[in-house]
């Protein structure tokens, strides 16, 4: 089984490691190399993940050999697009970015959408009050906080490509924020299947398969975020 690898360097302080072809699965590192290292592991996390939830798993139990296909380096640009010290942060944008998703692809993506919405409400919906609103040292939000951004961040990714229904009725509730876009995205995005769409905004370019891969990466990722904080 063949993993394309894209690699980001420099997102926020660190690197991650991409399965292209499989969103949702991505490792951290402090820079490239390590986040390399950590992806087989990680890999297998995904797997036997997805073995949980579906009887027909689209990853064989079978060595992986990984490929680094593509790196890509963040930088910040000022608000004339050119580089700055400070500014909006590029994010990756990979060769394999352009390509069209196809409908199986999407049909998986929304899966794996779906047990990660699951998992985030699984995971925080019997917390306090207290615990939901605690604040802590170093960190930007509390766990409300969070669970806010992630609606907030699906609207955004929605609104990049101009498929965001209006900001004005982005819901100020977290949890209904959370149904709210995660309904409109699972809508929208079987629209796209075979669109070879790519936007240019705000210096970056998205396209319906860096949607995809970023949301799911971004919940799962503060899925991991809130249990360490708990």
């Amino acid at each position: 089984m063949l993993i394309r690898v894209g690699l980001e360097n420099n997102f926020e302080g660190k690197s991650i490691a991409w399965a292209l072809d499989h969103p949702g699965c991505f490792a951290d590192g402090l820079d490239g190399e390590a986040a390399l290292v950590a992806l087989p592991a990680a890999l297998r996390l995904y797997a036997a993940w997805v073995k949980e939830h579906t009887s027909q798993p689209w990853l064989p139990d079978e060595p992986a050999e990984f490929r680094l296909e593509d790196t890509w380096e963040c930088y910040t640009i000022s608000e004339t697009f050119e580089r700055a010290e400070q500014g909006y942060e590029v994010n990756a944008w990979f060769l394999s970015d352009w390509q069209p998703l196809t409908a199986e692809e999407i049909d998986r993506g929304l899966q794996v959408l779906a047990w990660s919405r699951a998992d985030l409400l699984a995971l925080t919906s019997s917390l306090s009050d207290a615990v939901l609103h605690r604040t802590y040292p170093d960190e930007r939000w509390s766990i409300t906080g969070i669970l806010k951004h992630l609606g907030g961040a699906d609207w955004w990714y929605l609104d990049r490509l101009g498929l965001a229904f209006p900001r004005a009725d982005v819901p100020a509730d977290p949890l209904e924020r959370l149904q709210k876009v995660r309904s409109h995205l699972r809508q929208v995005l079987p629209t796209q299947a075979g669109s070879s769409q790519v936007i240019g905004v705000d210096g970056e370019f998205w396209s319906p398969r860096k949607l995809l891969r970023r949301a799911a990466w971004h919940e799962l990722d503060h899925i991991i975020h809130i249990r360490k904080l708990l």
